[in-house]
């Protein structure tokens, strides 16, 4: 079982004035790879408070997916945050994002998303939409077992000779 968090990043989810759409399809959609949810939260979007529940869900999450904040507007601050609390990048997994994204919207070069590790923990910025959150993550989750394994210290050998 891959124990996931859920962070959803929305200042109208977080006073309840909005009806979060994405982190069920997140949770949804996790359960193909054996997935299973253990925090699910709406936060608004303030960088300290991000970084404080990344730091938090790391410790106990091997996925941490985040949706929203990820765009241009002056409260999209979650890249920042997670920047600021991981540490090592892993910039694959937002660009086949973006590319897969691109040949759906020219709108996806936009998204600021980023992913990385910290702890033994695989964090991940997804998009505020439920459509967009489907999207990336049809492209990347099959690929997220093989990432925990290695993450939590797998040493197989990881070559194909197909």
């Amino acid at each position: 079982m891959i124990k996931v968090a859920v962070l959803t990043l929305s200042d109208k989810g977080s006073r309840g004035e909005r009806e979060d759409l994405s982190g069920p399809v997140i949770a949804e959609m996790v359960k193909r790879i054996d997935g299973e949810v253990i925090s699910y939260e709406i936060i608004p979007d303030e960088k300290d408070l991000i970084k404080q529940r990344l730091i938090s869900l790391s410790e106990k999450a091997d996925i941490v997916f985040t949706t929203g904040g990820t765009g241009l507007s002056l409260r999209d601050v979650t890249p920042e945050a997670t920047i600021a609390v991981i540490e090592r990048e892993v910039r694959g997994i937002a660009e086949v994002m973006r590319a897969e994204g691109m040949k759906k919207t020219q709108r996806a070069m936009l998204s600021r998303a980023v992913a990385g590790i910290r702890n033994k923990s695989l964090i991940i910025n997804l998009p505020g939409s439920p459509k967009a959150v489907r999207e990336n993550l049809e492209v990347i989750l099959d690929a997220l077992p093989h990432a925990v394994e290695k993450i939590k210290g797998d040493e197989k050998e990881c070559a194909r000779y197909d």
